[in-house]
């Protein structure tokens, strides 16, 4: 053989050993998408059993009220019609959970109590836990989640939705503590005597005087004081009186959709000055400034079909047409306002607020309280550390709980 004929030889095993190797490569390329996202939620799991994992709003109570009752519902099985159960609390490896004691504005209208229908909610959340304790515990304090916790229970913490449910009563919000409320709403969806809402008339610039007085007994009972739903006055007001953290339990980044229910750049400069927590909502409208315009635009159809003449029939069906081809929201733009919201606050300052249970539509991608794995798992695939995301998850939360305890605890007592 001549040393030509064998450099030959030679060359040719060579070029075949890099075709050999350049196709490994690129079938290795090609895997790694859906191996990396194997991973990151893998290591979103594994991170959630370190710290739990806390969601500031959800309204499971009011949804198993329309569903006919505790006794109604078996909250250990599958429940297909509902965001929430047993089974996938644990598949999305929740460690507390917020449930909203919500009460409707139209307890104002309708000569009923709202503090009795909010008594209610409470009633339905102890009892809940108690029913299925082997899974869930109640909690008031940051220590008992952590102790909940390691003993492998679900915190079940207790929120107020609407300040009206306190009916202008110093002494009902004080009971309501004692009840194991932890945060209370100021307002729902319509403007009450002492505090202005988003999506309402202001008829007070934010809070009056009295309002201003609750906001300071929340912090001397150690309620965390909740932003969501209140104008942009009110929230500047609470902002101002409080002087313990205030959090926003289900609100998103105004600068990414343009709902009054989420938070301007402005206010989120004042909650990082007040150490305080937004917790990033799923509502699609909250979510997606395209979802949202889709959505005013259903309305203004809807009122110019009954304006026309339409009888109610006609209009719902339009609106289920025009709601079947509604752009939808994701998971990935959630994780875009959890960022903007690190980008403008610091990530001491950012929380997850589902509303699981109290809306009708879910990001695609967030279907259920079994997801949150998959929304901290896209965290890290944008490279987020994960003491960021550990924050994120439960830590920012908890110190926040601490900080209002300790406000408490240093706060004179009742006169």
């Amino acid at each position: 053989m001549s040393g030509e004929d064998s450099g030959t030889r030679l060359k040719g095993r060579g070029v075949g050993s890099a075709i050999v190797g350049l196709a490994l490569v690129v079938a290795a390329l090609a895997a790694l998408p859906r191996l990396a996202a194997q991973d990151y939620r893998a290591r979103a799991v594994a991170l959630l059993k370190t710290v739990p994992l806390i969601d500031g709003h959800n309204d499971l109570p009011d949804a198993i009220r329309e569903h006919g009752g505790l006794d109604s519902v078996d909250f250990a099985q599958p429940q297909p019609k509902l965001m929430t159960d047993i089974p996938r609390l644990r598949a999305g490896a929740v460690g507390a959970q917020f449930w909203a004691a919500y009460v409707p504005v139209t307890t104002l209208h309708r000569g009923e109590h709202p503090a009795v229908y909010a008594l209610e909610q409470i009633d339905l959340v102890h009892r809940l836990c108690h029913t299925y304790r082997q899974s869930l515990a109640l909690a008031t304090t940051a220590a008992e989640v952590e102790r909940n916790f390691k003993a492998g229970k679900i915190s079940c913490l207790i929120g107020i939705e609407g300040g009206h449910a306190i009916e202008n009563s110093l002494g009902a919000l004080r009971m309501f503590a004692r009840l194991g409320v932890r945060y209370m709403t100021l307002t729902h969806w319509e403007t009450i005597d002492w505090a202005d809402a988003a999506t309402d008339s202001a008829k007070h610039n934010g809070l009056t005087a009295f309002g201003r007085e609750v906001v300071r007994e929340m912090n001397r009972v150690g309620m965390l004081v909740d932003l969501s739903h209140v104008s942009d006055a009110t929230m500047v007001g609470a902002l101002r009186a409080s002087r313990a953290p205030v959090i926003f339990s289900h609100s998103s980044a105004r600068v990414l959709s343009h709902h009054v229910r989420n938070v301007p750049d402005s206010i989120l400069a004042m909650v990082k000055a007040n150490d305080g927590l937004v917790m990033a909502n799923f509502n699609p409208a909250f979510v997606s400034e395209t979802v949202r315009l889709y959505e005013d635009s259903m309305q203004v159809r809807a009122r110019a079909l009954r304006a026309g003449g339409a009888d109610s029939t006609t209009v719902a069906d339009s609106d289920r047409a025009w709601a079947a081809r509604a752009p939808k929201a994701t998971l990935q733009q959630v994780a875009d306002h959890i960022g903007h919201l690190r980008d403008v606050m610091g990530v001491d300052h950012v929380g997850i607020g589902s509303d699981f249970d109290g809306i009708t539509q879910v990001p695609v991608g967030l279907e259920d309280v079994s997801k949150f794995p998959d929304l901290l798992a896209e965290l890290l695939r944008r490279g987020w550390s994960d003491d960021d995301v550990r924050k994120v998850a439960g830590l920012n939360a908890l110190r926040v709980l601490r900080t209002a305890e300790r406000v408490a605890a240093e706060s004179p007592a009742a006169k």
